[in-house]
């Protein structure tokens, strides 16, 4: 759409990005990273392919503690690869099951392990591998005195804080996701099948500016839904019905993640209530989101809301969590999150509830914190459950 941010990002938000990283490796004593997950190779890279879809093939990029990065990638990826600022890129023909990208690594680190150098990877919460497991280990194998140590820190703390250029990217998609919902009336009607209002929201998503909505879930039944994390069944809305969708949709690979309660037709009483509840728990969240405060003080400040309607606080680990390029990303607002709240970070706040027989709610809102406290990307929900 016309008045959307541009695409990608310039050449010196990667060096930045690349910098900081090296000054936390060097004050680490560590000679590098290898990074072998879709959004930190898009991080320190800017590449940016669907092709992460298909398992068949590993990525890696190397960062070391000074110099340029290095791609190692299928030679698939090549081309791609050269359109972004990485000009150091080594591939191989693949799918090659009996050496994916190995001996071409194992070349590139073996001068490291010569020396008994340190180099990171991500071994932390929310990090996976996504190589194949007996490929690690033959890599090991072959870089013996290379000593792999923990860096999820490193990237953590530098993807946790956001750009302003990462920010408006984030504000699009979130003002997207918001005039989507802001469609509903017109979508919605008594008799339509859960999964045809999944199929028009999506739609509709996509003809406001959406990239994709690789993530779309929710619940429809009468007096409220019992899980939010279901596909749409095709059984028809019904007056009575409480709806929640919750989408996150993409634009130029960054995440909105938030949802929408509505009733149809009429709501009685207990849903009212908890919609209400889960409103003045999330005006809570914003007071308490600020520069200086602990993820956990969010946490706790909207717990304190819902116990007033649900003794058992919602039995959820967390309350909302950091948002980017992936739906959800580190800190929790959680009682063991201590994470200090800092200018900069884009974070959800997501209160939850149970009531009645089995039912639950779920409210979400996106913001950015600024010095001054927490900025809405998302139109903020209405303050009484909308009916439709």
């Amino acid at each position: 759409m016309s008045n959307a941010p541009v695409r990608g990002f310039q050449t010196c938000e990667f060096a930045g990005r690349l910098a900081a990283a090296q000054g936390l490796m060097q004050a680490q004593g560590l000679a590098g990273m290898l990074l072998t997950t879709e959004a930190e190779l898009r991080y320190f890279s800017g590449f940016q392919s669907l092709f992460w879809q298909s398992p068949a093939r590993p990525w890696f990029l190397f960062l070391p503690s000074q110099g340029a990065p290095v791609a190692v990638i299928p030679e698939i990826g090549a081309a791609l690869m050269r359109g972004t600022w990485v000009e150091d890129i080594r591939t191989w023909a693949a799918p090659c099951p009996e050496d994916e990208g190995i001996s071409l690594l194992t070349d590139l680190l073996a001068p490291y392990a010569q020396s008994g150098a340190r180099v990171g990877m991500l071994k932390g919460p929310e990090t996976i591998l996504r190589m194949p497991l007996g490929d690690y280990e033959r890599l090991l194998a072959g870089l013996p005195d290379l000593e792999i140590v923990d860096a999820t820190a490193i990237v953590r703390q530098l993807r946790m804080v956001k750009s302003e250029a990462e920010i408006e990217k984030l504000a699009h998609i979130c003002a997207i996701g918001s005039r989507s919902f802001a469609k509903m009336p017109q979508l919605v009607h008594e008799g339509l099948p859960l999964d045809d209002l999944f199929r028009e929201f999506r739609r509709e998503a996509l003809a406001q500016g959406a990239d994709d909505v690789p993530y779309l879930v929710g619940g429809a039944a009468q007096g409220g839904y019992v899980d939010v994390i279901s596909p749409p069944s095709s059984r028809g809305l019904q007056a009575g019905d409480i709806v929640m969708l919750d989408t996150g949709a993409t634009w130029d690979g960054y995440f909105c993640d938030f949802d929408r309660n509505f009733a149809i037709g009429r709501a009685e009483d207990l849903p009212r209530r908890a919609y209400d509840t889960l409103w003045r728990a999330t005006e809570a969240g914003l007071l308490a989101a600020k520069p200086g405060a602990r993820c956990c003080d969010v946490f706790h400040a909207m717990q304190s809301v819902i116990v007033e309607m649900d003794s058992s606080g919602g039995e959820v680990g967390r309350l909302g969590h950091g948002l980017g390029m992936q739906l959800t990303e580190w800190p929790s607002h959680a009682a063991f999150d201590t994470t200090e709240i800092v200018e900069n970070m884009v974070l959800t706040l997501e209160p939850s509830l149970s009531y009645g027989d089995g039912r639950i709610m779920v409210h979400e809102e996106n913001i950015v914190i600024r010095a001054t406290g927490p900025e809405l990307l998302t139109t903020r929900a209405a303050p009484e459950l909308p009916v439709l």
